[in-house]
């Protein structure tokens, strides 16, 4: 339950005396480290924010200049005692936020306080460390209040005394309490639309009568049951949140309501009519003994035909997500001609059966992921089988293959996810089709479609022929890659996000040019030892490169298209050359260009693993040494060599001097004196 405070903000804030902000008649005193109101504001102020503060008193003079307020809030203080006259100037106030406080301390002065207040509609008394005896004396006199929040206090039990004179009463919210037991405590609130009682420990709501509620949440409690008074009297109700509780069977509902969304996310909840043996239990009963102050009442019910009794047909939203359910009772979704959103996600289901007899026709979205489906049965007729369709998802489940032109009915459906199955795509008209398979060729209205961890294999043919996909996900398939992308061939002008991720994609000759559209391909979690040079040209906004194995992207990498085009790239967890990082600093001069995963990047030197923007001098000497002109470190290996066999031949050639001139004189014939 949400309680909303309003305000009036027509200018620009300005400085005021005090340090506060001023918008024509707001102050906002928020986080002023303030122990009182401030007593130089405007008197024509008509909201008054000091939340953030710690102010511990506000006494009988606090608001003397501000007889126009309207809207207070002194949320997160350290209030602990309001004076009796301390409203007695603002008796125009209707808005009171008091949260996070210690009103628990005075709280009988307080109420006092508050009961000077005649026009007040909402007020918010949430972490106060209040109990049940405490709210009945604070709100005992304030018959305006329509809004009233008491959540995140120490509340354990509520019974008929403490909201007695709370008539006009729209909204209240009881969350996070500690609240076990609720004995007639809401029975005179006949104005009451929106009660929240979520995380609190009730156990059971039996005899459920309040007609005139409009939404209802009493999730994260720890109910089994839930039963409604039997009554063919209108509810008004229209959102029941029974999530996150033990409930064991279907709620009992009102036999005539407005319900539209019913949520039971979170339960441990079934149907008994048929178990997962075969064993039949349709015609047993259950008995519920209700005490109720010194009478005694048993109620029998058949836990499946009670549902038939209860009239769901503007239900639209119906979550069983996260329950035990094994199969739906016959004629169970019968009930619903309006739905539009099924969840059966997260159950034991093995089976799941469509037929036009089904009330599917509105029906826009069907989950059934994580099950354990392994069959999906159609009954074709000459009618269509969910017309309306727009998101099936069956992901997680142990599904080989789903009925033969099944998509041939769904004539809006955009988004597909058999994730998680053992599914294969059924190949060109023509080759060879005896292994089961999913045929989604002449799917127009299919934009995304997820594949992952399927087991494909060297898909071929045109596997999406007549689709305009635009996301692709076969990430988790090893093998999916084994081929070229020619299979693609048909998504060439729509596809604008692929997954590769995880897919053994190891040789850059993989050709990525021809999908021109692509804005984000994700190539994560491969082999990578190169940049594939195809993804040069293209014009990405997103691209994923962590966790291959590449030691560089290319240096012209910033000036190439797909340089120029990116707009966020993932880089992490590869084993990056320290010594060659000319690429990184290019990156790092890119307008526009984000890696949001940065701080992970690291570049190995040695058995080193450094970040490429704080390489120590040492090893950038080193890496000066390695990247050195080749040129240059020939001539200076070279040139010790060189100078070590001149310096022999001069040796050898003094040594040698006199024999050699002898000999020379002697073939020569020329004498020489000596």
């Amino acid at each position: 339950l949400a309680v909303g405070w309003g305000s009036r903000m027509e200018a620009a804030w300005a400085p005021s005396p005090g340090g506060c902000e001023l918008m024509q008649s707001i102050m906002d005193c928020t986080g002023r480290w303030l122990s009182s109101i401030p007593g130089n504001l405007r008197g024509n102020t008509e909201e008054l924010f000091l939340d953030d503060n710690t102010i511990q008193v506000l006494g009988n003079t606090s608001l003397l200049l501000y007889p126009r307020l309207w809207h207070l809030s002194l949320t997160r203080n350290r209030l602990e005692l309001i004076e009796p006259g301390a409203f007695l100037s603002s008796q125009g106030l209707e808005v009171l936020s008091l949260t996070d406080n210690l009103l628990f301390t005075n709280y009988s002065l307080t109420a006092a306080a508050l009961s000077a207040l005649p026009a007040l509609r909402m007020l918010d008394l949430a972490g106060n460390q209040l109990r049940e005896d405490m709210v009945s004396v604070l709100v005992s006199n304030l018959s305006s209040l329509e809004s009233l929040s008491v959540a995140r206090n120490i509340i354990m039990r509520l019974d008929s005394s403490i909201f007695t004179n709370l008539t006009q009463l729209l909204e209240l919210n009881l969350e996070k309490n500690y609240i076990f037991e609720i004995d007639n405590a809401f029975e005179g609130l006949q104005r009451l639309q929106r009660l929240n009682v979520a995380y609190n420990y009730l156990p059971c709501l039996v005899g459920f009568g309040l007609t005139q509620l409009r939404v209802l949440n009493v999730s994260n409690n720890v109910i089994e049951w839930f039963l409604t008074l039997e009554s063919d009297d209108l509810f008004e109700l229209e959102v029941l949140d029974l999530s996150h509780n033990r409930l064991l069977f279907f709620p009992v509902l009102p036999r005539q309501s407005k319900l539209h969304s019913l949520l039971l996310q979170d339960n441990r909840m079934s149907f008994y009519q048929r178990l997962p043996n075969g064993t039949s239990l349709a015609n047993v009963t259950v008995q519920f003994l209700i005490i109720d102050g010194n009478s005694t009442n048993i109620t029998t019910v058949r836990l499946w035909d009670e549902l038939c009794h209860s009239n769901l047909s503007s239900l639209r939203l119906l979550d069983m997500s996260q329950n035990q359910v094994w199969g739906l009772p016959d004629d169970f979704l019968a009930q619903m001609p309006s739905l539009t959103h099924l969840k059966l996600n997260q159950n034991c289901l093995e089976a799941f059966h469509l037929s036009e007899e089904d009330p599917f026709a509105m029906l826009t979205e069907l989950d059934l992921s994580q099950n354990q489906l392994v069959e999906l049965g159609v009954k074709v007729g000459v009618g269509h089988i969910l017309p309306n369709l727009q998101l099936f998802n069956l992901s997680t489940n142990r599904l080989q293959a789903l009925p033969p032109r099944i998509f041939t009915h769904t004539r809006k459906i955009t988004t597909l996810d058999l994730s998680r199955n053992r599914v294969g795509l059924c190949p060109q008209p023509g080759e060879a089709e005896s292994l089961p398979c999913v045929d989604i060729r002449g799917v127009e209205t299919l934009t995304h479609l997820s594949l992952a961890g399927c087991g494909l294999q060297g898909l071929g043919g045109r596997p999406f022929q007549g689709t305009s996909l635009m996301n692709l996900d076969l990430s988790d398939n090893r093998q999916v890659l084994s081929r070229d992308l020619g299979w693609l061939q048909d998504l060439v002008l729509t596809l604008q996000v692929l997954s590769l991720r995880n897919t053994s994609l190891s040789s850059t000759a993989v050709d990525f040019s021809a999908l021109n559209s692509l804005v984000r391909l994700d190539l994560s979690g491969n082999a990578l030892a190169a940049f594939p040079t195809s993804l040069g040209t293209l014009r990405l906004r997103s691209l994923d490169l962590r966790d291959n194995c590449l030691p560089a992207l290319p240096p012209d990498m910033a000036q190439v298209p797909l340089g120029r085009s990116l707009r966020e790239l993932y880089l992490s967890r590869n084993p990056y050359n320290c010594c060659t990082l000319g690429w990184w600093d290019a990156l790092q001069q890119v307008e526009g260009l984000r890696v949001p995963d940065g701080r992970e990047v690291t570049c190995s030197h040695g058995s080193r693993a450094l970040s490429p923007g704080a390489l120590p001098e040492p090893v950038l000497q080193s890496c000066r040494w390695q990247t050195a002109d080749l040129a240059l470190l020939y001539l200076v290996l070279a040139l010790p060599t060189c100078l070590t066999l001149l310096v022999a031949f001069v040796v050898v050639f003094l040594m040698l001097k006199e024999k050699l001139l002898k000999m020379v004189k002697t073939r020569c014939g020329v004498s020489s004196p000596y």
